[in-house]
């Protein structure tokens, strides 16, 4: 399978990590989280002290951080000028500032950039919000998950402590309604995507299904 490209896109909760590695493993793939480097990008803002209400000031930062993402689906890697940042990127201050980090264009332009990089040569499962429309339109196997919102909170809040459905529910909401509607890369599902609804399906099934569509497609 050289040069397979495998673009997942879908919004949190929908199991975009989970199927992504797994589908990985299964074909021998490299892996790349695309979110963790939005992430990792909204970290150092906040370790800089950046104003994060300032779309001008961000952007004219965004280009100083050393960011370098690890492709191996059995132990993903994220690093920020050297510093391991897989852990500090998921704590709940970045989660509630990265829509705004990544809704700036000059932020969208330098990851696109280094996400293309990365899949370079394909052979690569890639996860985030923009990989069908924006980053990789030309991948031949290209997968949009969904799940309803009580069952993608369910999933969060089972994964996150000292939180629950309810919030992650709201949370969630405000997420997506700021990710749809950003005026750069908005999420949304590319032309030729395969709509996948998770919510009563097993992890499993779901690799499955993802599964079958690439032997279909390639």
């Amino acid at each position: 399978m050289a040069g397979l490209v495998v673009a997942m896109d879908g919004p949190s909760g929908s199991g975009k990590s989970s199927v992504s590695r797994g589908v990985a493993r299964a074909l021998g793939l490299r892996y790349l989280d695309t979110g963790a480097m939005y992430r990792a990008m909204t970290w150092w803002m906040l370790q800089q002290g950046v104003d994060l209400a300032d779309p001008a000031a961000i952007a004219a930062r965004c280009g100083e951080p050393r960011i370098v993402s690890g492709t191996d689906p059995d132990g993903p890697t994220i690093h920020v000028d050297d510093v391991d940042v897989a852990g500090p990127i998921r704590e709940t201050e970045v989660t509630g500032a990265v829509s705004a980090v990544a809704a700036v264009p000059e932020v969208r332009v330098r990851l696109v950039a280094l996400q293309r990089e990365i899949i370079g040569a394909g052979d690569i499962v890639v996860e985030g919000r923009d990989i069908g429309s924006v980053v990789c339109p030309d991948a031949p196997v290209k997968v949009y998950l969904t799940a309803s919102p009580e069952a993608r909170a369910q999933r969060r809040s089972a994964e996150l402590a000292g939180t629950t459905a309810e919030a992650q529910q709201e949370a969630m909401a405000r997420r997506d309604t700021l990710d749809s509607t950003r005026k750069t890369d908005p999420l949304s599902m590319a032309a030729g995507a395969v709509e996948v609804d998770t919510t009563a399906l097993t992890l499993e099934e779901v690799i499955a299904e993802v599964l079958r569509l690439v032997k279909e497609r390639t």
